[in-house]
């Protein structure tokens, strides 16, 4: 249990640093490349992959690594297009509803079984992510862009969301496939990690970006926080590996719950009753889909 909620802390805490990132000016393309040249040193320090053979991966640990390398940046990109073209609300709900991949992967890919009592908490789970979703204050300034923008944007609007919603999902996945690998998996993480770097390093260079320095040295402490965040989520599909829906619904959920509790104490953002309910619906999610 302490592995989801290590992984689910660190993952709050990537929201704030993005959140005070902006507020400070921070150029985010630059300090997300940083962070996983930050990722890489302490992939190479604490997991000590086995360097002499790297290369010597399978098939499938190539697929993965291969995939996360393209869709970790990728995904970045294409939220922050989709934040310009559908505005916050939307993007926001496309990567959470996202949970709904992984959680048909965990019965139809990793072929968990689903018993009556795993089902209302999966029910509880997105009926939590429904209310939860439901931010006041935060919603309404976007709520003319976010209604406006896929009439005018049109079809580019709606693929931009399409490709939030399925990459967060395809991630979550990946990572699970990931943890399978048991202790090779560390190999494979140095491996993405590097990839994503060095493609969204050659995407920065080519928008001939004007290069900062604060913004170059933040992305130390993101890839700090984002190096915990997702080596915790791997362990914690090694903690329960015949019980994904688990890791799943209790990081989303988590995530969701948490992040709005601290809004609300550190940057004072509303929460109605409905967003409260919500918090409680998924502390009683994460208790049935806990395995007995």
């Amino acid at each position: 249990m302490h592995t989801l909620i290590l992984s689910i802390s660190f993952s709050v805490l990537v929201s704030v640093f993005l959140k005070l990132a902006k507020r400070c000016r921070l150029q985010i393309g630059q300090a997300i490349l940083t962070n996983y040249v930050m990722a890489c040193i302490l992939c190479l320090w604490l997991l000590r992959p086995p360097l002499d053979t790297l290369g010597d991966q399978s098939p499938a640990a190539w697929a993965i690594l291969i995939l996360l390398g393209l869709l970790l940046p990728s995904v970045f990109l294409i939220m922050a297009a989709a934040v310009r073209q559908a505005g916050i609300v939307l993007s926001d709900t496309a990567q959470r509803l996202s949970l709904i991949i992984p959680i048909a992967a965990a019965f139809l890919v990793f072929h968990e079984a689903l018993s009556g009592q795993k089902a209302i908490g999966i029910a509880l789970a997105l009926g939590a992510l429904a209310c939860l979703l439901r931010r006041p204050g935060a919603a309404a300034p976007d709520a003319g862009q976010d209604a406006a923008a896929p009439a005018g944007g049109g079809r580019i609007v709606w693929l931009s969301l399409l490709g939030v919603w399925a990459g967060y999902g395809v991630i979550d996945i990946l990572f699970k496939q990931m943890a399978r690998m048991g202790a090779g998996f560390t190999g494979t993480l140095l491996l993405s990690f590097a990839l994503a770097g060095v493609l969204l390093g050659l995407w920065l260079a080519l928008r001939r970006t004007t290069w900062d320095g604060r913004s170059l040295a933040s992305g130390l402490l993101l890839g700090a926080l984002n190096f915990g965040n997702i080596y915790f989520y791997i362990r914690a599909h090694q903690s329960y590996p015949e019980n994904p829906t688990l890791v799943f619904a209790a990081m989303n959920i988590g995530v969701i719950s948490v992040g709005a509790l601290v809004g609300a104490g550190l940057f004072r953002e509303k929460l109605s009753r409905t967003n409260l309910g919500g918090i409680a619906l998924a502390l009683v999610a994460i208790v049935l889909l806990f395995p007995r």
